[in-house]
């Protein structure tokens, strides 16, 4: 059984079967306090769910983009009931589960899943169909953008045309802007079903189970040390 939790905009958890069936999903979708309601949200899935965290074998975490303290607080979560547990964390960036999302529900263009990154940005992933196990193919991003620019006219969304019928090669296509406002955590939890189906395990700390911040710290180390007198 695999626990899947987000809180990269709102916050949700979720109880998804090994073959990707959905248990049960909690879900609030206050952008602020997801430290005060994750506990509790944990608790309504494995309730709801009827299992008990000895069933829980893996523990999605969803690894943004997302902002820094939001994100983390997720994170944190997934990791500390993994650990807990004695289990591991299986790390699956947000908007692949927002693809895939947009791609059951009927999608067949090439898309940019675009989030709120605050600050007057926005954080967008450009898709374009499945990959070899049936998960979103990215092919573009993540990136920022400032939340006034056009998208459509930005390059970033230019995806190149596959073969067509006949064998020639058409032009480039626009992406379609998918705007998320919730990483939906049961599609978090079949992402991970599907890379442990395809024989995914964990390597330890690399670099792509870090957290996808896309934002430098506003806080940094100063370069020259402080003078100290006697």
């Amino acid at each position: 059984m695999i626990l899947a939790v987000d809180t990269s905009l709102g916050s949700t958890v979720a109880i998804v079967e090994p073959d990707g069936a959905v248990r049960a999903v909690a879900r609030s979708e206050n952008t602020l306090g997801h430290a005060e309601v994750i506990g509790t949200l944990l608790q309504r899935a494995l309730a709801d769910a009827g299992v008990s965290p000895a069933d829980v074998t893996h523990v999605a975490a969803g690894m943004g983009p997302g902002a820094f303290t939001g994100l983390r607080i997720g994170i944190a979560a997934a990791r500390a009931f993994a650990l807990g547990r004695g289990i591991p964390v299986v790390p699956v960036p947000g908007h692949v589960a927002a693809a895939l999302a947009h791609l059951d529900a009927g999608a067949t263009a090439p898309f940019a899943v675009v989030t709120d990154a605050r600050r007057r940005e926005n954080a967008v992933t450009v898709f374009d169909g499945r990959d070899a196990n049936g998960l979103p193919r990215r092919v573009a991003g993540p990136e920022l953008r400032a939340n006034d620019v056009d998208l459509a006219a930005d390059p970033l969304l230019s995806v190149a045309a596959g073969p067509a019928s006949d064998g020639a090669r058409g032009g480039a296509r626009t992406a379609e802007v998918v705007p998320v406002t919730e990483i939906p955590a049961d599609a978090l939890g079949r992402v991970a079903a599907s890379m442990l189906a395809s024989g995914w395990a964990p390597t330890g700390e690399l670099a792509e189970t870090e957290p996808l911040y896309l934002r430098s710290p506003d806080v940094t180390v100063g370069h020259a040390p402080k003078k100290v007198r006697a």
